[in-house]
């Protein structure tokens, strides 16, 4: 697929009018305490322009550019996961009857605004189809994808085949081309409504000296990833190391903070909890993002499960790379390198797999 179309910079924000006045409520970048994260958009003011991020293992900074583009970041720390599976939900609440029962239970209303998703990246569109293949959801966003235009400092998407060109799961994708004095974005149409959305959206065919930009904005960020991860034979390689005393090496720096699991875009744990109010007469009950880093997630009749440190980061990675193939026939990893970047010891998932390879004496193919 290739760009058919061009939209001028100076008519992007028809675009989002066009979402506008289609009932879509637009999520999108937007800057807040200092990282690019998703919030409400209503027009490009709200858009992060003329600013990057340099990301490292637990290492996340703001920078300015030498231009304006709208989307010349890599990603934050939100994934689109908090619309699929929010962080917190209330299931049902209800009041406390004389006889200590339940009394007026309600449920509350389930039906999601009817959202468009603007700037996701193709990393985060696989995110989006492996947990919607994990968890199902009756969320259907209208999606204006951006190919990338930089890699990040722990971005591995090329290794997991998940970028950094979307292919597909988008109604709507542009590439974003700064060139001298010209700024405008090459468009690829991926659905019949993303065809009607663009007829409302000042526009012209795309030229091949338009398609041939984009196509170098694609290869350059390819060609720059920050971090790599073998991937061969790599759920067999884990299933033998299973004893690998490498698993105490990342314990005695892991924190098990739950970092990792808050930032990535297909971890799905959680927990349900009851609460009261102070005079016991109203309970709620809802559903809270939770993480098999935290002892108690494990817990049994018996104790916890993996009460260890080593226990449960080697459960994290070995679920991410291996065990997921068997339970949902993909890998739970896309390459997006938050767990990384937001590890506040910068536990490197790629140097971890690496160094339990090199141990078995494998040359790491993309070294």
């Amino acid at each position: 697929m290739t760009a058919a179309h061009v939209i001028e910079r100076g008519d992007f924000d028809e675009l989002l009018g066009a979402l506008s006045r289609r009932g879509y409520q637009i999520v999108g970048p937007t800057l807040r305490d200092q990282a690019i994260v998703y919030d409400r958009i209503e027009s490009s003011a709200d858009l992060p322009a003329g600013w990057k991020d340099e990301q490292d293992g637990g290492r996340y900074r703001l920078r300015r550019r030498d231009d304006e583009a709208l989307f010349g970041y890599a990603v934050g720390p939100h994934s689109w996961k908090q619309f699929q599976l929010p962080p917190n939900v209330k299931l049902w609440e209800a009041g406390i009857d004389d006889h200590g029962g339940l009394a007026d239970v309600a449920e509350p209303a389930s039906e999601p605004p009817r959202y468009a998703f603007l700037g996701a990246r193709s990393c985060e569109l696989h995110g989006m189809a492996i947990l919607d293949r994990v968890i199902g959801s009756d969320l259907d966003p209208f999606v204006v994808a951006v190919q990338c235009g930089q890699a990040g400092g722990t971005c591995f998407c090329v290794s997991m085949n998940t970028g950094p060109v979307a292919d597909g799961g988008f109604d709507l994708a542009l590439t974003e081309v700064i060139d001298g004095g010209e700024h405008y974005f090459a468009v690829e149409v991926g659905s019949e409504r993303g065809a009607e959305v663009l007829t409302d959206v000042p526009h012209r065919e795309a030229l091949d000296t338009d398609r041939n930009a984009a196509a170098a904005v694609h290869a350059r960020t390819a060609a720059s990833m920050g971090r790599e991860l073998d991937t061969t034979g790599i759920k067999e390689l884990l299933y033998r190391n299973y004893e690998h005393p490498r698993w105490d090496e990342v314990a005695d720096r892991c924190l098990t903070c739950g970092n990792c699991t808050m930032v990535c875009p297909t971890c799905f744990c959680t927990i349900v909890e009851d609460t009261t109010d102070l005079d016991g007469s109203h309970v709620e009950r809802h559903e809270r993002w939770d993480s098999c880093f935290t002892v108690d997630y494990s817990h049994i009749h018996g104790g916890a499960v993996r009460s260890s440190a080593r226990s449960r980061y080697r459960q994290w990675m070995t679920h991410k790379l291996a065990t997921w193939w068997d339970q949902f026939g993909t890998s739970g990893c896309v390459g997006c390198g938050r767990c990384i970047t937001w590890c506040p010891v910068g536990i490197d998932i790629t140097e971890e797999a690496r160094a339990i390879r090199e141990s078995e004496g494998q040359p790491d193919a993309d070294s």
